[in-house]
């Protein structure tokens, strides 16, 4: 997994946004079994709250649930 220097640029911030995809997805396994998921990192999760990046990561992982074609 990579977060973009170009879109946030300290190392802080970027690990932090690292770890918190990495637990959402995580928590959202069970329900995106066997799907290759690409994240693509924006500026402003630079500066959101972590509940902020959590709730639009769980929308992300629904409508992907929603796509993915059943078993």
């Amino acid at each position: 997994m990579t977060a973009s220097l170009k879109r946030v640029r300290t190392a802080v911030c970027r690990n932090r946004v690292r770890r918190l995809i990495r637990e959402s997805f995580r928590q959202a396994a069970v329900r995106l079994a066997g799907l290759d998921v690409v994240v693509i990192v924006k500026e402003p999760a630079r500066d959101a709250r972590h509940q902020a990046i959590f709730d639009s990561l769980n929308a992300h992982w629904a409508r992907l649930e929603r796509a993915a074609p059943g078993p």
